[in-house]
């Protein structure tokens, strides 16, 4: 019999002209696959967190903007490349935070500037015209877009594993771990990026023990964290959000490991609500704080998390979500921020894909992305 970790977090059906996800909102209750075709289903998708993650997101950016692409009739270069951006723009529009969607949507576009490019200096050297057969053309740019998407997808589970690898370097056999929110499996393709060290220490036979934030209102780590932990054997512990300076406390944690959806050029990282008041805390108590980001949820362009545009969801989520009654007054206001920044002065090491990154994290992310762009 299946379970979590035995279905694709994102998958493309090509033939159906759709992208194929789990839906997260009914975990762990239900396990149901749906599929995605048009460009309200996917938006929607991302903006009700059915797919969820900023890998996973990023995944899904790719294929969704090949799948609305397939059948474009543009005539020409310059419609093409219009009609690519105003889908790109309104994808980008479901979640503003997570920088791996606006990342994946920019990277098809200049894949297909750079395949376009490439034909027309071939076609220069040959006196053809790109333009003479457009519809060819255009076939070519849309296959290309679909390797591109595939790409995409592989690269993320390279990565995932890679920061398991480096993320496993910071712990050992018998430690006690933290989570907040759900940077695992249901966030990417493969591994998870704040799981992928717990999932590599369980292929070891480490008895590790994990400790899994409720993250409130939308109970990511309840519904989806200790649910494909526990499904994966791991001895896995839930507890409320409030809860976790007094488990410090005791001593039973011995690292902390959390996802993102945006790092600063100075090394603030944007993460899910309740994430910044877990790293506080964890100064207090002298526990090491880790965030797990791919270098393509690295922001160079965004100076500090005061630049971070963070989203704000539905007052009902805290209110009645969850609740067989309304749980709060009617009237009352609602403060419900989906993330919060953390300052790089909590964070003891952000894992990439490349090592782990140490203050002062400016310096840093400026030298690792300077030797990837060497490469």
């Amino acid at each position: 019999m299946k379970n979590i970790l035995d279905y694709e977090t994102v998958a493309l059906v090509d033939e159906d002209d759709a992208i194929e996800i789990i839906d997260q909102t009914l975990l762990p209750g239900r396990i149901e696959i749906i599929r995605l075709h048009t460009a309200k289903e996917i938006w929607d998708a991302i903006y009700l967190l059915q797919v969820r993650g900023a890998p996973a997101i990023g995944v899904t950016a790719g294929m969704g903007l090949y799948l609305l692409m397939k059948h474009s009739e543009a005539a020409s270069y310059e419609e093409f490349m219009k009609e690519l951006d105003e889908k790109s723009d309104y994808l980008n529009s479901s979640r503003p935070t997570a920088v791996n969607l606006s990342w994946a949507l920019k990277r098809m576009k200049v894949h297909v500037e750079k395949v376009y490019s490439e034909m027309v200096i071939r076609d220069v050297n040959s006196s053809a015209s790109p333009e003479a057969d457009f519809e060819t053309v255009r076939a070519e740019l849309v296959k290309e877009m679909r390797e591109e998407a595939g790409r995409i997808k592989a690269e993320d589970i390279d990565v995932c594993r890679r920061i398991g690898e480096n993320g496993l370097t910071l712990i050992k056999d018998g430690d006690g771990l933290l989570t907040h929110c759900n940077a695992g499996q249901l966030a990417t393709c493969k591994y998870g990026t704040a799981t992928a060290p717990m999932y590599l220490a369980h292929e070891k036979g480490w008895n590790i023990k994990v400790y899994c934030d409720e993250t409130r209102p939308l109970l990511q780590g309840a519904r989806l964290t200790a649910f494909e932990l526990h499904s994966a054997g791991i001895d896995t512990t839930l507890l409320c959000d409030n809860m976790s300076a007094s488990l410090m406390k005791t001593g039973a944690i011995n690292a902390i490991f959390v996802g993102c959806d945006r790092v600063a050029a100075n090394g603030d990282a944007a993460n899910k609500i309740g994430t910044s008041m877990v790293a506080t805390v964890a100064k207090r108590y002298n526990v090491p704080f880790y965030v797990c980001a791919p270098t393509s949820t690295i922001d160079i362009n965004t100076p500090t998390g005061d630049q971070i545009n963070i989203e704000q969801r539905k007052p009902e989520e805290v209110t009645e979500m969850w609740y067989s009654e309304r749980m709060a007054p009617e009237g009352v206001k609602v403060y419900n921020p989906a993330f919060d920044v953390t300052d790089n002065e909590l964070i003891t090491g952000i894992v990439t894909e490349y090592g782990v990154l140490r203050a002062p994290y400016d310096k840093a992310i400026k030298e690792l992305f300077e030797k990837k762009n060497q490469k």
